[in-house]
């Protein structure tokens, strides 16, 4: 027979409360086990972020035309996740540029382990961008690439990769330098020279999703609440050589909802 909850060692009631509310939460955690959490916004922060959000100076676009050939683009920050150092990213010229005349390269010679260069643009945090780019791999080179949102440094951001040659795009999560693969899957690209890829990360009610379109096909979608305000930038991975052109960043208003759904 059961003890009563009243001459229940206080420990053991203790324990099973916590068992409780393991089991509730739907995951189940064995006990020693180190449980690493990110810290979610709360609703107030969340709205707090949103009206912030609501600025003009937050829908940007970059051709690079109008800046320097040969010189970093201005009013972004490189920088590099994993081993490895910083690569170099330059304005240069393109007589193939969707938008004329030029367009952002880089090189990435980092072939070891989960290594990307990030090109953050500065001064912008969004919480639920839309960002297209225009983008292709230099001739006769790899190029695996994209865009990164909710940025907060080289260790912590979301990336969505393509790769032009293996043909598969990737949805990445890094925290505290550990990367996770969120989703995978097989793409087939346009028989053109520049390619497009698009990413919105939007919400419904308590849910966060990102969905990634490669050529206008959506090809992702993944639900995935642990980053929240950051930048936005571009990308390469590994052993890549990559050119950019016309990058495209604004927040999802509409989407976003201003008050708790009505109980029916």
């Amino acid at each position: 027979m059961y003890a009563s909850s009243s001459t229940t060692p206080i420990a053991v009631r203790i324990h099973t409360m916590m068992w409780c509310l393991l089991v509730a939460g739907g995951s189940i955690v064995a006990m020693g086990e180190s449980v690493q959490a990110v810290q979610l916004e709360s609703h107030e922060e969340k709205e707090a972020n949103f009206k912030q959000q609501s600025t003009g100076g937050l829908f940007k676009k970059w051709t690079f035309d109008q800046d320097q050939s040969n010189e970093a683009p201005p009013g972004f920050v490189g920088l590099a996740s994993g081993d490895g150092q910083p690569a170099k990213w330059v304005v240069q010229g393109n007589a193939t540029a969707p938008s004329l005349p030029n367009v952002v390269t880089v090189s990435s010679r980092c072939a070891a382990g989960p290594c990307y260069q990030l090109l953050l643009a500065e001064g912008l945090d969004y919480e639920y961008p839309d960002i297209t780019v225009r983008f292709r791999a230099s001739e006769g080179k790899a190029g695996i690439g994209g865009v990164v949102l909710c940025a907060k440094d080289a260790a912590n951001f979301y990336a969505a990769v393509v790769d032009l040659v293996g043909l598969t795009v990737h949805m990445v999560r890094m925290v505290a330098g550990n990367e996770t693969v969120l989703a995978q899957a097989p793409v087939t690209l346009k028989q053109v020279d520049w390619h497009s890829l698009r990413v919105q990360r939007n919400t419904i009610i308590s849910k966060d999703f990102i969905e990634t379109f490669v050529d206008g096909i959506l090809v992702l979608s993944v639900e995935d609440q642990a980053l929240g305000l950051g930048q936005v930038g571009l990308l390469a991975r590994g052993d890549s050589s990559l050119l950019f052109d016309t990058l495209h960043a604004v927040p999802l208003f509409s989407h976003r909802p201003l008050s708790a759904p009505a109980a029916y």
